[in-house]
C-alpha cells in the first residue's frame, strides 16, 4: 500500500515561502496543503494564479484578502488543523512567536535561519545532521551563509581535510525586490562584530568546526560572494580538492573562463537556463580559481541567498517527518525534483 504523503503548510509566502511552497508542490511524498501570509497584494495574487489554496494568517487578514478579491479558504489555524507539518517563513520575531501556536496544534515546525538556536535547540543542514533530526518536533534551517559554510566546510571535514577556516563574506544589502525600500548605497559597511554571526552558527550544526568569519555588507543585491583561507591537515593538490566539492551534494563549479566573472553573471546564467526566478540552489565555487599552497586552500563562491535553503527545507520536512530515514536519499529524491546539478552547463 502506498505510503500516504506527508501534509504540509508553508506560513509566510515572501521571498522564501514562496520558494518553499513551490518545491514543496514538486515532492511526490508531499502534499502542499495550503499557503498562509497578511498580505493582499501582488504576491499572494500569484499564488492565487499557480491554484495554492490561500488561507489568511489572521482572520483581519483573510478579511482584507477576500475584499481584494482573492479566494479565501479560511484562516491559519484552520489549515493547520488539516496538516502534518508546517513551514514557517514569516518575518523574524514574528515566527518565533508562532511556535507555541503549532505546538497546541500537534504539528511538526520548521523555521528559517532568522531565529535563534535556542528557538528550537537544532539547527539543520541536510548533509550534516539529518539523522539527529529524525523525528524531531522542530528544527531550524540556517541561514543561506551558513548553509554554505556547513556544505563547503562540512565536505571538507569529511575528507580528513579540514584543520580550521577563516572566512570574509561580503554580503548583498537587501533582497532585489526591495531595493526601493531599504539598503545602502555607494558604500561597504563592515561588521563591527567578530566573528560575524554566521560562523558560531555553523556550530550549531558542527560543534567542532573550527572557523572564524568576518563580514561586510556591499551595495549590490544579487547574492553574497564568500572569499576563504582553509588550513588544511596536510599538503593537498587542487585536483584532490576539487574531486572532494565535486562529489559533494549541492555544491557546483563556475568557471571564470566561461565568463562567469561576477555575481550577476552566475544570476543571469540561471535565468537563461530556465531555472524558477534565476534560483541558484548550489553554493556556486569557481573552480578555476581555487588555489592550493602546501596546506592552505584559497577559493571564492557564491550564495544565492533566497534560494539555497529551500532544498534544506524539504529535506527537514523528511527528516522530522520520518518519511525518509537515510539523510543522502532525501536529498538525492529532493535534488533529482528540483532540477539540483554538480555542473550547470557542460
Amino acid at each position: 500500500m502506498p505510503q500516504r504523503k506527508v501534509r504540509v503548510a508553508v506560513n509566510g509566502y515572501g521571498v522564501i515561502g514562496k520558494r518553499i511552497a513551490d518545491a514543496v508542490a514538486q515532492q511526490d511524498d508531499m502534499e502542499l496543503v495550503g499557503i498562509a501570509d497578511v498580505v493582499s497584494d501582488w504576491r499572494i495574487k500569484v499564488a492565487q494564479e499557480k491554484n495554492y489554496v490561500i488561507y489568511g494568517s489572521t482572520p483581519d487578514a483573510a478579511k482584507q484578502m477576500a475584499s481584494a478579491g482573492i479566494s479565501v479558504a479560511g484562516t491559519l489555524d484552520e489549515l493547520l488543523s488539516q496538516v502534518d507539518i508546517v513551514a514557517d517563513a514569516t518575518p523574524k520575531k514574528v515566527a518565533a512567536s508562532n511556535l507555541e501556536r503549532y505546538r497546541a496544534k500537534g504539528i511538526k515546525s520548521i523555521f528559517q535561519g532568522g531565529e535563534k538556536h535556542s528557538l528550537t535547540g537544532h539547527s539543520f543542514v541536510a548533509q550534516a545532521n539529518y539523522a539527529s533530526a529524525l523525528e524531531l518536533e522542530t528544527t531550524r534551517v540556517v541561514s543561506c551563509n551558513t548553509t554554505s559554510i556547513v556544505r563547503t566546510l562540512g565536505a571538507l571535514k569529511n575528507a580528513g581535510l579540514l584543520h580550521k577556516a577563516r572566512g570574509v563574506l561580503v554580503r548583498r544589502a537587501t533582497d532585489p525586490w526591495e531595493s526601493d525600500h531599504s539598503g545602502i548605497m555607494n558604500t561597504v559597511v563592515p561588521e563591527k562584530d567578530i566573528p560575524s554571526h554566521q560562523g558560531p552558527d555553523a556550530q550549531t550544526v558542527m560543534p567542532d568546526l573550527d572557523v572564524m568569519t568576518i563580514a561586510m555588507v556591499a551595495a549590490h543585491t544579487t547574492s553574497h560572494l564568500h572569499a576563504w583561507t582553509v588550513e588544511l591537515t596536510r599538503s593537498a593538490d587542487k585536483e584532490e580538492i576539487l574531486s572532494v566539492f565535486g562529489t559533494t551534494p549541492r555544491i557546483a563549479f563556475l568557471k571564470m573562463a566561461d565568463g562567469l566573472t561576477a555575481l550577476n553573471s552566475t544570476i543571469e546564467m540561471m535565468s537563461d537556463l530556465g531555472r524558477p526566478r534565476g534560483d541558484m540552489w548550489e553554493v556556486g565555487l569557481w573552480s578555476d580559481g581555487l588555489t592550493v599552497r602546501g596546506n592552505e586552500l584559497f577559493y571564492n563562491y557564491q550564495v544565492y541567498n533566497q534560494a539555497i535553503v529551500v532544498p534544506e527545507t524539504v529535506d527537514a520536512i523528511r527528516a522530522l517527518t520520518g518519511i525518509e530515514t537515510d539523510g543522502l536519499r532525501s536529498i538525492a529524491k529532493t535534488d533529482a525534483a528540483m532540477g539540483i546539478t554538480h555542473q550547470f552547463t557542460r
